[in-house]
C-alpha cells in the first residue's frame, strides 16, 4: 500500500465515523420524539480493484433503521392518541383526501389531533387515513393492496339523520298481589319516549289496571296528546314451569280514531299501533311478551318495578365524542345518545420494514427493498393492535447512544492519526534527496 493509498483510507475512515456521529446525534435528539426509530451507521469496508488485484481497503458508512423495534407505550388521556402493539404502521398523506397514491407514507407516530376542519393529523403535519363507512354502516369494497379509496379520518363533518320509532318492547313486573281483590287498587302508570319521522318526540302511556280476577290485568295504551288507542287484557300462569309468564291475552279492544288505529295478535303478544303525525301514520310494534316466555312483562309477588323499554328510533345527532374500539374502528358518539361506526383506520404493512424509505417527518415511503404492501383491520392477519389513548416511545437507548458516541469518537481519533501519521512519512520521505 503507497501512502497516499494509506491516508486515503485514514480520510474514508474519517467520512464513515463523521456520519456514525450523525446517526448518533439524531437518535439522541429524538429520544423523545413519539414513535422514533433508531437509525445507525454500519461499517462496510470498501475495495479498490487494481491490474494487480485489491486495491487498499476502506470503509464507507450505511444506513440502517430499527423500524421493526417497538418502544414503550405511554398512556395519555386523548382518544386519538393511538398506538401499535405489535406490527405495522398507520397510513398517512401529505394533504386532506389526497388522490395521489405516491403521497400517501407510514408512520407509527400517532399523535393526532383535529385542525381547524376537524382533519385528524399528527404533530408532523400528516393526516391520518382510513376506509369511511357508508350511511348503512358497512364498507364499500376496498382494495388493501393500495392506498386508493382512502379518506382522511375527520371527527367533525359527522351528523345522524332522524330515525323514526317502529318498535317498542316492554318489560317489567306487575305484582300479583294486587289482583283477585273485591276492589281492585289504582292502576300503575309507565311512559317511554318515542320518535317521529323527523326526529321530534312524543310519549306512549300505558295503564295496568289490575282486575278483581286472580292474576289477570288490563292494559291500556295511550299518548300524550291526549289520544286513547285502545286495550288488552292479559292472564299470568299462577303455577308450573311457567308461572309468572304471561299466559294468554284477551279483549282487544280498539278506541283509536282513524287513521290512527290498535290491534293486537293474541298469540305473540304483540300489537300494532298506528300514530296519525303525519301524511302517511307512523306504525309501531308493541311488545307486551310471548305467552308462555319471560322476554316481556312478568307476574311476581312484590313491587310494581319501573319498567324498561327496549326501543329503536333516534332524533337528528352531532357529533359529540369520538372513540377508537377494539376493531380499531373510529366510533362516533353523537348528542342523541347514539354510537355510530364513522372510519376503519388500517394497520399497513410491508414485508420488509426496515427497508421502507425514511422521510420528513418520522414517515416512511413504499420501496423496492421494502417489498410488498398491504393493509388490514387492527389484530388481523398479523398486523398489530391499534390502542386508543396510547403513545409510542422513541426506541432509542440513550445509555446505548452515549457509550456508541464515546466509541465512534475514538475511532475518529485514529484514523485522524493515520492521516498525521503518513504526512509525517511523506516529508520524511521527501527530504531523503537531501
Amino acid at each position: 500500500m503507497s501512502i497516499s493509498s494509506a491516508m486515503e483510507t485514514g480520510v474514508s475512515g474519517l467520512f464513515a465515523n463523521s456520519t456514525a456521529i450523525g446517526r448518533v446525534s439524531e437518535n439522541i435528539a429524538n429520544a423523545n420524539t413519539v414513535g422514533y426509530k433508531r437509525r445507525f451507521a454500519e461499517m462496510v469496508t470498501t475495495t479498490a480493484s487494481t491490474d494487480g488485484g485489491a486495491g487498499p481497503a476502506g470503509v464507507t458508512a450505511v444506513d440502517n433503521n430499527t423500524v421493526t423495534l417497538g418502544g414503550t407505550l405511554q398512556s395519555t388521556s386523548s382518544p386519538t392518541d393511538l398506538a401499535i402493539s405489535g406490527n405495522g404502521f398507520f397510513i398517512v398523506s401529505t394533504s386532506p383526501n389526497d388522490p395521489v397514491q405516491s403521497h400517501y407514507m407510514l408512520t407509527r407516530a400517532g399523535s393526532f389531533s383535529p385542525d381547524a376542519n376537524g382533519n385528524l393529523r399528527n404533530s408532523a403535519g400528516y393526516y391520518l387515513a382510513g376506509y369511511e363507512y357508508g350511511s348503512g354502516g358497512t364498507l364499500q369494497q376496498v382494495d388493501r393492496n393500495s392506498f386508493s379509496g382512502m379518506k382522511t379520518v375527520n371527527v367533525d363533518s359527522a351528523t345522524i339523520q332522524p330515525s323514526a320509532t317502529s318498535k317498542i318492547g316492554v318489560q317489567g313486573n306487575l305484582p300479583s298481589q294486587e289482583t283477585g281483590l273485591a276492589t281492585p287498587g289504582a292502576p300503575f302508570t309507565s311512559s317511554t319516549e318515542y320518535y317521529n319521522a323527523l326526529g321530534a318526540t312524543g310519549r306512549i302511556l300505558f295503564n295496568w289496571q289490575p282486575t278483581s280476577t286472580p292474576d289477570r290485568w288490563v292494559v291500556s295504551i295511550a299518548d300524550d296528546a291526549g289520544n286513547t288507542y285502545g286495550s288488552v287484557t292479559m292472564d299470568f300462569a299462577n303455577s308450573g314451569p311457567a308461572a309468572g309468564e304471561p299466559q294468554s291475552y284477551s279483549g282487544v279492544t280498539s278506541t283509536a280514531t282513524a287513521p290512527a288505529g290498535f290491534s293486537f295478535n293474541t298469540a305473540t303478544g304483540s300489537g300494532t299501533l298506528t300514530v296519525a303525525n303525519g301524511s302517511t301514520p307512523q306504525t309501531i310494534q308493541i311488545a307486551l311478551g310471548t305467552p308462555g316466555t319471560a322476554d316481556g312483562m312478568t307476574q311476581f309477588a312484590g313491587d310494581f318495578t319501573p319498567q324498561t323499554f327496549g326501543k329503536d328510533g333516534a332524533a337528528a345527532g352531532k357529533l359529540a365524542s369520538v372513540e377508537v374500539d377494539a376493531q380499531g374502528n373510529l366510533v362516533g358518539v353523537f348528542d342523541n345518545g347514539t354510537r355510530k361506526k364513522l372510519y376503519e383506520i388500517p394497520v399497513g404493512q410491508v414485508t420488509n420494514p426496515n427497508g421502507l424509505a425514511a422521510v420528513n417527518g418520522n414517515a416512511y415511503k413504499l420501496s423496492t427493498a421494502a417489498g410488498a404492501y398491504y393493509n388490514a383491520p387492527t389484530g388481523s392477519g398479523g398486523v398489530g393492535k391499534i390502542v386508543s389513548k396510547t403513545l409510542e416511545g422513541s426506541n432509542v437507548d440513550i445509555a446505548q447512544e452515549l457509550t456508541d458516541l464515546i466509541r465512534i469518537q475514538r475511532s475518529y481519533s485514529t484514523n485522524a492519526k493515520i492521516i498525521t501519521t503518513m504526512d509525517q512519512i511523506l516529508q520524511e520521505t521527501a527530504q531523503l534527496k537531501r
